[in-house]
């Protein structure tokens, strides 16, 4: 069974190291959250020009959650969990400034949402999510 999710466009945040790519150093930023409370979980961050944020944390089966982000500039976006040597994608746009869903979770997974700046220029982001299973359920 896979993972669905209605994706209209997306979320993440920071720990910050650093990472070649091709030979020049990007910055990369990457964070775990813990939803494990219900809590909803928002950041503010920027994506150096050739880096990228992600935002990973795990998930239960069952979990509902909505998601959102607003950017400054556009940003390539996904949502992904690993399995082994292979990526899973649920969710992607491509030179997004904004995007919304919900996260509808189908197996207990680490899930990442992951955000590249390709541009020449930081772009700031405002991200959250929100584990909306408690709502959810009568």
């Amino acid at each position: 069974m896979s993972p669905s999710v209605a994706a209209r466009d997306a979320v993440a945040v920071p720990l910050a190291c650093s990472v070649e790519t091709l030979g020049a150093p990007a910055s990369a930023e990457v964070v775990e959250f813990d939803l494990s409370q219900g809590q909803a979980f928002e950041r503010r961050f920027a994506a150096a020009p050739g880096g990228f944020v992600e935002w990973c944390g795990t998930l239960q089966r069952g979990q509902a959650l909505t998601w959102r982000f607003d950017a400054d500039g556009p940003l390539d976006f996904n949502i992904h969990y690993h399995d082994g040597d292979q990526v899973t994608s649920l969710a992607r746009r491509d030179a997004a400034r904004s995007a919304r869903g919900r996260l509808l979770v189908a197996i207990d997974q680490d899930y990442c949402w992951m955000w590249t700046n390709r541009g020449n220029a930081p772009v700031t982001l405002r991200a959250r999510l929100r584990d909306e299973s408690k709502r959810a359920k009568p």
